[in-house]
């Protein structure tokens, strides 16, 4: 039996006559009549019992309609599940984003729940480097990144260009609101990651730029720890803006660095030449679309 079979049956027995439901099915009666021997003939189980015009259903044919019922119905939630998934109403978005990059995601997020109910979310939080390393394994399908990195696998979309800061203890003289890097080599640096990571390159990479050599006495990932290492005097840092926002209530000065010398890009990445699922479609068109009007 399939699934066209199942409806003409369903047909029979709403109507109460094969005429009457060869009327509502649009088809001619006889070829109706065979469909219904066909399918006693596979089921080896008389369906219905003619009497004159009028038919009976027997208990077969009863106990047909009412799976013929669930499983038409099932396969119209099917057919509707797939066609939402297909158009990114339903489905999961796997997004992954770099520690503290995106501070506005909670709220883009509420807009995109707010445009698509259905979809969940599985969300991912890590370094650039290995964030990279989900998308290549399908594991996540977009990303949020601190840039440069090498982005041959990818696609990518700008967001915004995040500035960096210097920043120290309240007990230390005060600087002019923007310091450039040749004043902060010789104040004892704490990084706010580990070697080999996103922000750790490129604080090293920008004193390198200007053949500086910053005094390095720390390493520290976690930056709670840090702010508050800086804000009792054990060292001063560098670290992105979104951190400060994120971190606040510190007793810390802050100061800018000039874009000039350090800032880092932040991008939306996905794998190139691989299908993307209409959910992260939406997504990437939401988020293009916020920030075009926020920065």
């Amino acid at each position: 039996m399939d699934i066209r079979q199942l409806r003409y049956f369903i047909a029979i027995v709403e109507e109460g006559k094969i005429s009457a439901a060869a009327e509502r099915l649009h088809i001619s009666q006889p070829p109706l009549s065979q469909h219904l021997k066909a399918m006693e003939e596979e089921l080896g189980s008389t369906l219905v019992i003619r009497n004159g015009k009028s038919i009976e259903f027997t208990e077969a044919g009863k106990a047909l309609y009412k799976y013929a019922l669930r499983m038409t119905e099932l396969m119209e939630e099917a057919k509707k599940e797939v066609k939402e998934v297909g158009n990114g109403v339903n489905g999961t978005l796997t997004i992954g984003t770099n520690t503290h990059s995106v501070i506005e995601l909670p709220e883009i997020l509420h807009r995109f729940q707010k445009q698509y109910p259905k979809v969940t979310y599985k969300i991912q939080q890590n370094e650039s480097l290995h964030l990279c390393q989900l998308v290549r394994e399908r594991l996540v399908e977009l990303a949020m990144i601190r840039l440069p990195l090498h982005l041959d696998d990818f696609s990518m979309m700008h967001l915004y260009t995040e500035p960096f800061y210097f920043i120290t203890s309240k007990t230390r003289k005060p600087l002019d609101p923007q310091v450039s890097l040749a004043e902060i080599q010789n104040y004892p640096l704490i990084l706010p990651s580990t070697e080999g990571l996103g922000v750790h390159y490129l604080i090293l990479e920008a004193f390198s730029r200007f053949q500086l050599r910053p005094h390095i006495i720390s390493e520290c990932s976690d930056i709670s720890l840090l702010m508050a290492l800086v804000s009792t005097d054990f060292g001063t840092s560098i670290v992105p803006e979104t951190s400060l926002k994120c971190f606040k209530g510190y007793p810390i000065e802050v100061y800018k660095i000039p874009d000039n010398m350090m800032s880092a890009s932040i991008g939306l990445i996905w794998l190139k030449n691989h299908y993307l699922s209409k959910t992260a479609q939406n997504f990437i068109a939401l988020l293009k679309d916020y920030f075009d009007k926020s920065h």
